[in-house]
């Protein structure tokens, strides 16, 4: 490509920092907590503050107004109201994001009541083009994967991406293939090669999505937000000289907020949204307790969005969940719940694989057995256990 990747993005930093970490193998869905700082509105009315974190032991402490023992819950990470937007991303979605270089598939999903900084933790400020240091998750996204296709030389990259908005829901035809997985049918994939265009592209896609004002937010998503990065990506095998083909896929999911109509004040039309929107939320709350609860049954197909999902919980697929949270008293319940919601989340456990050749697979299956066979052979060199017989339990008799 022709033009130059930014040099003061930092994200080569970060990722020299993520790799001297080392890779794991978690499988279960990671869930981070974010909360917000007190709006104007809770400042007036002398709102107290009652959640906590401690960004080290990733803790949230909830306080309650009524005496009773507060609540700690542990996650993958906990960022106070202080965190800003590109540290937020550094620490939570970066390692994600890179995951998809390497051909996963990846999903990063917001959710939360009404009002608790969704939207702004995936997005960014209401009002674009934000400055920098005001980005989202996605639009750090755009610049963190076009920072690596840029700057990689013995790799050839596609990048197309998908919008949609659950609300045009008779228009929304899902599929499933066995090699493309659960898709919606007739969505155009537009080829895009830097940052900006894709973000032009997503603002496009934005103008469509409804927002509304309520009492607890000025500019209230009234639908869900899909938006779908494909990378496949060609490179040549150093020692067989084959292609090898992969694909990653990024789904950058922005969920509209639970709410109540004693708080949002809704009616009409709003109103109406509003209970889909919690209908919706609520099939995914059934998916996520199921998924938890290892049930047999998962009822995937009680939504569009559980159906979208599906792949993302307990599928093919290392996901991120983002709770955003309310720091105010009056919200206390509904900041319990979301806390309930994400800790029945961590324990769902998903089966993510690189999606590349078959062949190309049972290529690596053999040249990890043979990388494990030399490191066997080069301890047994050492002084250690002869080679082949070190499975679980081996080697005792």
């Amino acid at each position: 490509m022709s033009e130059e990747a930014p040099t003061d993005s930092g994200f080569s930093e970060v990722r020299a920092a993520v790799a001297a970490k080392g890779k794991t193998d978690a499988e279960c869905v990671q869930v981070v907590v974010r909360c917000r700082p007190m709006n104007s509105r809770e400042k007036e009315d002398k709102r107290t503050h009652i959640v906590g974190i401690d960004h080290q032991l990733s803790q949230v402490t909830l306080k309650s107004s009524d005496g009773a023992a507060p609540r700690s819950f542990t996650f993958d990470g906990a960022f106070d109201e202080t965190t800003q937007q590109r540290p937020f991303y550094d620490d939570a979605c970066f390692p994600l994001v890179e995951s998809i270089l390497e051909g996963f598939n990846a999903t990063i999903f917001a959710y939360g009541q009404t009002g608790c900084g969704k939207s702004f933790s995936m997005q960014g400020p209401a009002s674009p083009p934000a400055p920098t240091e005001m980005r989202g998750v996605i639009p750090n996204a755009f610049a963190h994967l076009f920072e690596y296709v840029k700057g990689t030389r013995d790799i050839e990259f596609l990048v197309m991406r998908d919008l949609l908005d659950t609300k045009t829901d008779k228009l929304c035809d899902i599929r499933q293939d066995p090699k493309k997985g659960i898709f919606v049918n007739n969505l155009s994939e537009v080829v895009v090669d830097t940052a900006e265009k894709i973000q032009a592209v997503l603002d496009r896609g934005l103008t469509g999505r409804t927002v509304a004002a309520t009492a607890m937010n000025a500019e209230s998503s009234r639908s869900h937000s899909i938006f779908t990065i494909i990378i496949e990506m060609s490179s040549t095998d150093a020692e067989t000289g084959r292609e090898i083909l992969r694909a990653g896929k990024l789904n950058l999911v922005d969920l509209a907020g639970s709410e109540r109509q004693k708080k949002t004040g809704a009616a009409g039309d709003i109103l109406k949204q509003g209970a889909m929107i919690n209908l919706s939320l609520t099939s995914l709350g059934n998916v996520i307790q199921s998924l938890a609860d290892g049930r047999e049954h998962v009822p995937y197909r009680d939504s569009k969005l559980t159906r979208l999902l599906q792949d993302s919980l307990g599928g093919n697929t290392k996901t991120l969940m983002i709770a955003a949270l309310s720091p105010a008293d009056y919200n206390y319940d509904e900041t319990m719940s979301t806390l309930r919601y994400a800790n029945r989340a961590k324990n769902i456990k998903n089966k993510p694989k690189i999606n590349e050749d078959p062949k190309d697979t049972l290529l690596r299956t053999y040249k990890d057995e043979i990388g494990r066979l030399k490191a066997q052979l080069e301890a047994f060199m050492n002084g250690g256990p002869p080679p082949g017989g070190g499975g679980d339990g081996a080697g005792e008799g």
